[in-house]
């Protein structure tokens, strides 16, 4: 039986992380779920959060937007709009594109330009969580 899964995360701009993880924990709709390696076949919808792998007993984070995972017994692999490490989180970046967007839902805007600013929050605020959630650890 296998000990790892490869865990591979795809971003419009490059493939953000592709390394052997021994666990992965996803943000979906219904909140956390956690795959090891010899996991049933899954096809789920990602929501923004944080991916928490899991390598030799250390935790490695990742920022995700929006997107779907495909689970089999030894791979899980994400499409999204967006996957950033912890390492490259920019804080000061990210408060003020959730403060923009915060801003944004004051005006009068298209159904469209709502769910597009909501998009950006959501996006914005996975970051912060993910950031602050690590932050000395």
């Amino acid at each position: 039986m296998a000990e790892t899964l490869k865990l591979e995360i795809v971003t419009p701009e490059a493939v953000a992380y592709s390394e052997d993880v021994h666990m992965v924990t996803l943000p979906v709709l219904e909140g956390h779920i956690g795959i090891y390696p010899q996991h049933i076949r899954l096809y789920t919808q990602i929501v923004p959060g944080e991916v928490i792998a899991l390598i030799d007993g250390h935790e490695h984070s990742l920022a995700v937007g929006e997107g779907l995972a495909e689970v089999t017994g030894d791979r899980v692999s994400i499409v999204t709009d967006m996957a950033i490490s912890v390492d490259h989180i920019d804080e000061a970046r990210a408060e003020e594109a959730r403060r923009r967007a915060h801003e944004r839902l004051e005006e009068k805007l298209s159904d469209e330009e709502i769910a597009s600013v909501n998009a950006s929050l959501a996006r914005a605020l996975a970051q912060l969580h993910v950031k602050r959630r690590r932050k000395g650890g």
